[in-house]
């Protein structure tokens, strides 16, 4: 896949320079607001935290959660809230998921990746179709993480793929293994089948 570029050892900062470039670019290329989409979990937030600190214009920017724990938002499990508590006051605008939502066209879709292979909150057990006509699903993911022991909800892969540029932050061997398969046919699991249908930049920061 050519289309995929792997940088080594990246920290925090570094990604935040990268997201500062790439979307102020894409600000810049547009007087229209633009849309990204970002994961929850515990590895983008210092990322965040690096990145209000620049001088990105967030108030042209909407922020929608790759997928989220069908909990409230104020709840410990919510992706949705904490990333409205950092973003918001940054000037952003954040989207909480819906099954209704009709989901735009995105600039740039960060996703994570866990080590059984699923992206956002595609399991391997939801079987992820590539040509899925819905935007958005609810489902439960089997086995439930038991730090997360809740439904979903997800944008599904032809959402994902309705952007301009994929990025990935992959951290540990397990996971870059993973990774490194998808790249070249080594299993059928979410990321790959993802990887596998894109045809955009994808950057893979580890």
């Amino acid at each position: 896949m050519d289309n995929i570029d792997i940088i080594e050892g990246a920290d925090d900062a570094e990604i935040a320079r990268f997201l500062n470039h790439y979307l102020g670019a894409c600000l810049a290329a547009s007087d229209q607001p633009i849309a990204i989409s970002v994961p929850g979990g515990s590895t983008p937030f210092p990322i965040f935290e690096a990145l209000i600190r620049t001088d990105l214009d967030w108030s042209r920017i909407t922020v929608w959660p790759g997928d989220d724990r069908i909990v409230p938002e104020d709840h410990a499990a919510s992706n949705t809230g904490k990333i409205r508590a950092l973003l918001e006051p940054a000037g952003a605008t954040v989207v909480s998921l819906t099954v209704m939502e009709q989901v735009p066209h995105f600039a740039l879709v960060w996703l994570g990746m866990g080590a059984d292979g699923h992206i956002a909150s595609l399991f391997p057990n939801t079987d992820p179709r590539v040509d899925d006509p819905a935007q958005l699903r609810r489902l439960t993911p089997d086995p439930l993480p038991p730090e997360a022991p809740f439904d979903r909800i997800t944008l599904t892969i032809p959402s994902l793929l309705n952007s301009d540029a994929l990025m990935f932050v992959i951290r540990g061997e397990d996971k870059r293994a993973v990774f490194d398969a998808a790249t070249h046919g080594g299993h059928d699991l979410p990321v790959a089948r993802l990887l596998g249908a894109a045809s955009q930049k994808v950057t893979c920061f580890t």
